[in-house]
């Protein structure tokens, strides 16, 4: 049974005891045991378990966790303290400072955002190491669509940020599992190094993202990672 320890346990509780879960739950024991595998086990749930259900003003999607040493934390495009930044967050704080003027520091953990109600959601949440989507298709992906729809069928309005195609393909997923259109889609091609220049930058998200909280009378994020 896994334990978020918030508002996410009652609402995916469900799900813990589908076929789809026991069985990737069983690959991943093995994985563990066999090889070496990302993020650490006890950090899988990081991104549900700092930013609780109820919590959420964004969600930024990622895809599967980054598969060298040392890097993966549990949340989207996140990477632990005293890591170098890999190219795609490099882009990522290159927008946030053209976009808001806040610069981003030295450090790639991006859970003052989770804590500050952004869920940093990969839809698949291991990897092996040195192997990009090698947990594909595996199971995640059932698990974070449950997760994608839950969050599009709250009352309450919240930003989506789908950078990418693979992030951009959840977007009829949040259209029809949303009652009716009050959440705000933003869509844009990847951060990496490889589109970044394709209409990444100057999207200005951050901003964009606190307009619309405001506007729904709710406080906006502080994007400040210090």
């Amino acid at each position: 049974m896994v334990k978020i320890g918030n508002d996410w346990d009652q609402l995916l509780k469900d799900e813990w005891e589908k076929p789809y879960y026991k069985a990737l739950r069983s690959f991943l024991i093995e994985e563990y045991k066999n090889d070496t595998v990302y993020p650490p086990a006890d950090e899988i749930f990081t991104a549900l378990k700092l930013t609780p259900y109820e919590d959420v003003k964004v969600v930024i999607l990622g895809q599967d966790p980054y598969h060298e040493p040392g890097q993966a934390e549990g949340l989207a495009f996140s990477v632990a303290p005293g890591i170098p930044l890999p190219p795609s967050l490099v882009n990522i704080f290159k927008e946030l400072e053209d976009d808001t003027g806040i610069k981003a520091g030295v450090s790639g953990s991006l859970r003052p955002w989770a804590e500050k109600g952004v869920l940093l959601l990969n839809t698949v949440l291991t990897v092996r190491a040195h192997q990009a989507d090698s947990h594909k298709g595996r199971g995640w992906e059932q698990l974070t669509d449950r997760i994608i729809e839950l969050l599009a069928e709250r009352e309450r309005p919240m930003v989506f940020v789908l950078w990418g195609a693979k992030a951009i393909a959840k977007k009829d997923l949040i259209e029809r599992a949303s009652r009716r259109p009050r959440h705000l889609i933003i869509t844009a091609p990847h951060p990496s190094p490889l589109s970044a220049y394709r209409g990444f930058f100057g999207g200005r998200y951050f901003s964009r993202c606190n307009y619309f909280l405001q506007d729904n009378e709710m406080q906006p994020i502080d994007w400040r990672l210090g």
